[in-house]
């Protein structure tokens, strides 16, 4: 038997195993070419050279010029705007607002929205406040007129004004006046035609906090706005640049030319650009090719009416306010100040 076994395995034909690869891996997997790890090596330095060449092209250095500019004129603005709003955040009780309106709605618009003025900072800062008047007792028509007013009347906000635009008082005029007339227009439609089932306040607390630091609350509410105002300014500034620098002449020529379409045209994109209300002003300055009273809707619609304002909106009062007022919001300020304008500017 045992030799029947030895004749099989005589019989059976060798087979030849491979040796193992010195350079194999010991999991069996095969190394990747060498082009695969140095190809991108090589392709970088030319790409990089190319991308140097094309920042240094003539375009973009005005792309650089303009955007640091705006960035440069605004950030002193937009940081004096901050420090107050977190100063009054944190030091001015809120119940000081309600005390000083009137208790007839009516007349407590047009006051609500001359003490926009005592708030300065982005309008980030209004909505919170405006929710917390309205928790306090204040007449939800009043607490608009406040939220549209405060960040496009205040001290800060007109001092940029008359600085994007030297030698031209007529331009801050026309804003203080445009911006308190849709304010107080918009508390008015909404005493006539605003619905409570519209709004859902938001339980959010404003203000001093019992037993917390003044001082902490201050340093925290500056960061905050500052932090994120900060970075609308850098992303306004950069599209304000990319606009001078890339839009065709025959663009803005077709917008420019026409009165009603320049007005539409930056409403619309004071919309989408969403820029701090401290710093809005120089945007609209560095928008030379269109008209006095198109840069005046501007810098009327972007305080009130942005992308970023009408999510915090949403997020604080409801979906349902939001998209009317919002839309309200835009008509009455184009409408106010294509009329303001046309008589100052």
């Amino acid at each position: 038997m045992q030799k029947t076994d030895a004749r099989a395995a005589e019989a059976e034909p060798a087979v030849a195993v491979p040796a193992a690869s010195a350079d194999a891996p010991a999991d069996g997997r095969r190394p990747l070419p060498w082009a695969l790890l140095f190809g991108p090596a090589v392709l970088a330095g030319p790409v990089l050279l190319l991308l140097v060449r094309w920042l240094d092209a003539p375009v973009m250095q005005a792309w650089r010029t303009v955007c640091l500019a705006i960035v440069v004129q605004a950030l002193p603005f937009l940081l004096l705007g901050t420090a107050l709003s977190g100063a009054i955040n944190a030091f001015v009780p809120a119940r000081v607002f309600s005390r000083v309106l009137p208790r007839r709605p009516v007349l407590a618009v047009p006051v609500a929205g001359v003490a926009g003025a005592v708030l300065p900072g982005c309008e980030c800062a209004s909505v919170p406040v405006a929710n917390s008047l309205i928790r306090r007792g204040v007449t939800p028509a009043a607490a608009f007129a406040f939220l549209l007013s405060a960040p496009a009347i205040n001290p800060v906000v007109l001092t940029a004004t008359a600085v994007a635009f030297p030698g031209s008082p007529a331009m801050v005029l026309a804003r203080l006046l445009a911006s308190l007339a849709t304010a107080a227009v918009m508390g008015w439609l909404w005493l006539w035609l605003g619905r409570e089932e519209w709004l859902r306040p938001a339980v959010r607390h404003t203000g001093h906090q019992s037993g917390n630091s003044r001082w902490t609350e201050f340093r925290l509410g500056f960061q905050h706005d500052f932090l994120h105002a900060g970075g609308f300014l850098v992303v306004g500034a950069m599209a304000a640049a990319t606009f001078n620098v890339a839009v065709p002449r025959s663009v803005l020529d077709t917008f420019s030319g026409s009165p009603w379409l320049s007005v539409l045209f930056l409403a619309g994109l004071a919309i989408v650009l969403a820029v701090c209300s401290e710093a809005d002003a120089f945007v609209a300055a560095s928008l030379s090719g269109f008209s006095p009273t198109a840069r005046l809707a501007f810098m009327v619609v972007g305080p009130m009416v942005d992308l970023k304002l009408i999510a915090l909106q949403a997020g604080t009062f409801g979906r349902a306010f939001a998209a009317r007022f919002s839309a309200a919001t835009t008509v009455v300020a184009v409408l106010c100040s294509s009329l303001i304008g046309g008589v100052l500017l």
